[in-house]
């Protein structure tokens, strides 16, 4: 371990700041760029090394108070010293710079990032850990569990449902805390963001209207939200419980299937396809006419098969909502194949944390 002075330079995704020491790359966590700083030098690697953070000498103007006492500490928040206005410019560029680096954008179409109204006390659901009479979260790089008695980012209604937890000394285990009751299936963190989110791709697609398709569609948060304007809506997911709940009160025009989504999908584009390919083969077909696919897969992207299903048959319009950038950028890269980029916008759907959701806008070339 060795002590240096270094000056920020750069946030990386993921919320560590970049410093160099001798032409090598050091990642220093809470800390904000233009800053110079005293680090503790931890790990080191070839190419980069990893530091801690032992005291700013000198300060941005964006550096705030931290709002939570488990900051620093808790492996939750990343963002939490850094002002709000900030943390939003810093993920719009984030995500700009995986779109040229990665998805090898020359000028990506970027959209102007959407904040949370809220950037404390948004959250509607968190997962605590019991162990030992102990319960809250894990420490921040140690799977080590730490006492939490609230938690800021989190809405008043988790945090009564967590006191109440607490007070009941709960046996070892995990247990889920949410703001709102309903089935136990994926649903967004961020309820007003969500919303936006939701209107945003309402409006982008709002000359659409034949065949929607939602894939990794969950409980049906888009397509139910879209169905109204579709002549027929398909909702694919694995999760049996989510089409299951997806299936109360769908309309006559919205069929969920749970199944492997690169199955499902493409034999429900090979039957548009087939039903609307043109007398002549050597005509060549430009998209699946009339056909909008939704695909909101989790971190890790869409798999290889998936991509070449999409590939094989594009649908006209494709909207792609993402919570890793950089496996948005990876897959937009291969897409680009069949496929222009109409715009690409960034939601804050996790303030005080180094998580971006993105959604990318394409269309069938």
């Amino acid at each position: 371990m060795r002590t240096v002075d270094l000056t920020i330079q750069d946030i990386a995704f993921g919320g560590k700041g970049v410093a160099r020491d001798n032409g090598k790359a050091v990642f220093v966590p809470f800390t904000i760029e233009g800053e110079r700083v005293t680090a503790n030098i931890v790990r080191e690697k070839k190419q980069f090394a990893e530091a801690e953070l032992i005291e700013v000498l000198e300060p941005s103007a964006e550096r705030v108070a931290p709002s939570c006492p488990y900051f620093g500490r808790c492996g939750g928040c990343s963002y939490q010293h850094i002002s709000y206005n900030h943390q939003l410019e810093l993920k719009a560029r984030q995500v700009e710079q995986a779109m040229r680096r990665i998805a090898r954008l020359a000028e990506p179409p970027m959209r102007p990032i959407v904040s949370s109204p809220l950037s404390y006390g948004y959250r509607n659901r968190i997962t605590v850990h019991a162990q030992d009479d102990v319960v809250g979260f894990y420490r921040r790089d140690v799977h080590e569990l730490m006492d939490i008695a609230q938690c800021p980012i989190s809405m008043p209604e988790v945090n009564k449902a967590l006191t109440e937890l607490r007070a009941t000394r709960p046996r070892d285990g995990h247990y889920s805390l949410r703001a709102h009751s309903g089935p136990r299936v994926f649903a967004q963190t961020n309820d007003a963001v969500a919303d936006a989110l939701a209107d945003f791709i309402a409006t982008i697609l709002a000359s659409e209207n034949e065949f929607l398709i939602d894939a990794f569609c969950g409980a049906g948060f888009f397509a139910k939200r879209l169905a109204p304007q579709f002549e027929r809506v398909l909702g694919i997911d694995w999760d049996r419980f989510a089409i299951d709940a997806a299936r109360k009160d769908a309309r006559p025009n919205e069929t969920y299937i749970a199944g492997d989504i690169a199955i499902e999908l493409r034999r429900a584009l090979n039957d548009v396809a087939a039903s609307v390919s043109p007398a002549d083969p050597n005509i060549p077909r430009v998209g699946t006419p009339a056909t909008t696919l939704i695909v909101d897969p989790p971190a890790t992207g869409l798999s290889p098969e998936l991509r070449r299903v999409i590939l094989d048959s594009p649908p006209r319009t494709m909207i792609y909502v993402s919570c890793n950038p950089p496996t948005l950028a990876r897959d937009l890269a291969e897409l680009q194949q069949r496929f222009a980029v109409a715009s690409i916008a960034p939601f804050d759907m996790f303030p005080q944390t180094a998580e971006i959701e993105a959604v990318a806008h394409l269309k069938a070339r």
